[in-house]
């Protein structure tokens, strides 16, 4: 005879496996509709701008592939945090999603306060595209390359200033990063873009810039800026002449500028897995990776897991880089 308390738990069991069954073949189909209206990627910056352009890139393919309009809302300011917090507090249905940067991973740790947890709030589904900032000078500038760029910063009388196109960016603390390991002082004075920090740079006010490739090479090409280095690992197929800074005077040397798709915490896994694999057939596509390249940047397609792993260790490594530079943005 069956115990009645056994007989309790078996139908509690049986209807937990029910629960979770259902929940699975739920998850299954929300995937296989999704989606059915249009999808918002939150761009957190200006038009016409690197992430502007890698954004409605990626939204023409998608749409093209998933039968729905993938339609770009620009939000700018503060660093990309107004439309990081909106995304962040979106409803997670796959429905609101975010173009992140490298910026989102300084932020964390560069303002006092913040109305949203960039690892906690938000969902990585995969990483767009990787790509080297490149060091650019006035032509004047008596530095041919980054080794006598380090010996004129530590010889000349309060060292050198560089442009950037805002506190906080990359632009910025990769410019820290450099003068932290290089051992030299270096005045930041930032700019509300790259545009008028490449002018000024042009013009002789400031000395140099970190700046995306994508601004900084019609200049370089045109004769009115010069270029020493760029800040990957590798050196860019777009520039192969151009060495990296740490094969030219500064071994260990790397910072790059990335995008990268996140969702609002919560969005069901199947949605996420959806996107990433439609995400992988547009990054593995010619165009897109010519169209890139064209920009400095490299299509970089990940798994979830592996962007979450990328956005932790840049967290962690830019933390540090903001507590030597003593940046703070209130």
């Amino acid at each position: 005879m069956t115990n009645p308390l056994q007989l309790w738990g078996r139908r509690q069991w049986v209807r937990l496996a029910c629960t979770a069954l259902c929940a699975g073949f739920a998850g299954m189909a929300m995937a296989q509709g999704y989606p059915n209206k249009p999808v918002k990627l939150v761009v957190p910056y200006p038009p016409g701008g690197p992430t502007d352009i890698v954004a409605r890139l990626v939204a023409q393919k998608l749409g093209d592939q998933m039968g729905q309009p993938f339609v770009i809302e620009n939000k700018p300011g503060a660093g990309g945090n107004p439309g990081a917090e909106a995304v962040a507090r979106s409803a997670p249905d796959g429905y609101t999603l975010l173009v992140a940067t490298t910026a989102h991973a300084i932020n964390p740790s560069l303002f006092s306060k913040l109305n949203y947890q960039l690892l906690k709030d938000l969902s990585p589904v995969t990483q767009l595209t990787s790509g080297p900032l490149m060091i650019v000078a006035n032509p004047a500038l008596p530095a041919k390359n980054v080794t006598e760029l380090i010996a004129l910063a530590k010889s000349k009388s309060g060292g050198l200033n560089f442009a950037s196109s805002g506190n906080g960016q990359s632009t910025h603390l990769s410019a820290e990063l450099f003068s932290a390991m290089a051992g030299v002082k270096m005045s930041h004075i930032p700019y509300k873009g790259s545009a008028p920090a490449l002018t000024d740079v042009m013009g002789g006010q400031t000395d140099l810039m970190f700046d995306t490739m994508l601004s900084s090479m019609p200049h370089v090409k045109a004769g009115k800026l010069k270029a020493l280095a760029v800040t990957s690992v590798q050196r860019s197929p777009i520039a192969p002449e151009l060495p990296t800074v740490a094969e030219s005077g500064l071994p260990g040397y790397e910072a790059i500028a990335w995008n990268g798709l996140l969702a609002p915490a919560g969005t069901p896994n199947e949605v996420v897995a959806r996107l990433n694999a439609e995400l992988k057939k547009v990054l593995e596509q010619p165009e897109v990776k010519q169209r890139f390249e064209a920009q400095g940047f490299t299509a970089s397609w990940n798994t979830p897991e592996a962007f979450e792993s990328f956005l932790k260790a840049e967290v962690d490594k830019w933390a540090k880089v903001v507590k030597v530079s003593g940046a703070k943005v209130d």
